[in-house]
Order: structure tokens, then C-alpha cells, then sequence
């Protein structure tokens, strides 16, 4: 498939350097409105985590004949969903994930837990030091072990469940994910009654049908 060219901007890389563009040019104008610091630490709050997930991401759905997820910002996305509770990322812990310590240590104050904060540490565990500093062989290692023991209990929740879903639901709705990596057709589009379909035939974007996110 036709991969992006190089130097080229995306929508979502755009929008994510326009937010940052935003909260740095804030911080130079002096005192702020309550809306444009807000901004700010939100930025704030979510850089450390940023090189993480986009690594994570990258790993999840890694470059082919398209550019991986990492590239095409679903990093960013998951860290913007998790901060705004999509996929219930900020209800409170379920009773079995409070019972263990190695999750409810990363617990908020109002009970939902901090994904990021979670999946570092967990990473870091399983590698043996720090996933920035890991090796290549290392990381996946950590990452296949973690997707590994959290999908082995389905349908037990599990912090790796939403990350997982938020990083395939930010690639396959990006402009690379829904155009080149799926098929697109702007619908109405044509109606064809019968279509052969082969190995290589690729989801429709546009259709939510056919696109299966677990």
C-alpha cells in the first residue's frame, strides 16, 4: 500500500504539535486564562508518558507496508482518551484489580487508576529495567509476556485491556489506519451484490461493521 511520504503532515500529528505550540506560546505571554492553563498541565501531566506509549503503540502495530501506530500518533490519542475516561478508563478499580497491590498502588484518589503510570511500572518489571533504556528484544519480550497474561483470564479486567483497544481504536481511525491500511470508500459509494473476497482483501473503514477492534 502507499505509505506516507516523508516530510508529510498528518491530521492528528498536526493537531498534537498545535497543542503543544499552544501551551508553550501560553507560557510565554505570562499569567494565562484558566482555559490555556488548563492546557498546560494537562500537557504537562501527559509529556512523561508520551515516548512510552507512542513506543508501546509501535510495538502493538508496527510498521509494514504502512507506517505503524507509534508513527501516526495513536500514542498521543491513548494518553488523551485515558485522561478524558474513554472506554471507562476512569470509573472506579473493579474489586479484583483493587486486591492487588501491583495495580492499586497506582490508584487516583477518586478511585480509577492511572494507566500510564501503571503500564510503566509494569514494563519496567517485566524487562528488567526501565522500558526507554530496554533493548528492542527486551521490550517486546515485556510487552508480548504482559498482552499474554492479560488476555489469558478474558474475561477478567485487566489495565492492559483498554490501552490495547484505545491504541487500535487511535491507529484505524488516523488518516493512515482508515485510508491506506483499510480500504475507504465514501459512502453512498457504489453497491456491488456479490464481491469476491481473498486473503489480501483489506476492512472497509467505512463500514464499523466490518472492523472488529478486540
Amino acid at each position: 500500500m502507499a505509505d506516507k511520504t516523508a516530510g508529510a503532515w498528518q491530521r492528528r500529528e498536526f493537531m498534537a504539535g498545535l497543542a503543544l505550540f499552544g501551551a508553550a506560546l501560553g507560557a510565554s505571554l505570562g499569567p494565562a486564562d484558566e482555559a490555556l492553563a488548563a492546557a498546560r498541565r494537562k500537557a504537562a501531566r501527559l509529556a512523561p508518558h508520551q515516548a512510552l506509549m507512542r513506543d508501546v503503540a509501535q510495538l502493538v502495530i508496527p510498521r509494514t507496508g504502512t507506517a505503524g501506530a507509534g508513527e501516526v500518533g495513536a500514542g498521543t490519542f491513548v494518553l488523551l482518551a485515558l485522561d478524558h475516561g474513554l472506554d471507562g478508563t476512569r470509573k472506579p478499580l473493579a474489586d479484583a484489580l483493587r486486591a492487588d497491590p501491583a495495580v492499586a498502588a497506582f490508584a487516583r484518589p477518586d478511585g480509577s487508576l492511572d494507566h500510564a503510570s501503571w503500564l510503566a511500572a509494569e514494563l519496567a518489571k517485566r524487562a528488567g529495567r526501565p522500558f526507554a533504556v530496554a533493548t528492542p528484544a527486551q521490550r517486546q519480550s515485556a510487552l508480548a509476556a504482559l498482552d499474554h497474561d492479560a488476555f489469558a483470564k478474558v474475561p477478567a479486567a485487566q489495565p492492559w485491556h483498554p490501552i490495547k483497544n484505545l491504541i487500535l481504536t487511535g491507529y484505524y481511525t488516523s488518516e493512515i489506519g482508515g485510508s491506506k491500511e483499510l480500504n475507504y470508500e465514501l459512502v453512498p459509494g457504489r453497491w456491488d451484490p456479490d464481491l469476491p473476497v481473498t486473503p489480501t482483501t483489506r476492512s472497509y473503514s467505512s463500514d464499523w461493521t466490518a472492523i472488529d477492534f478486540g
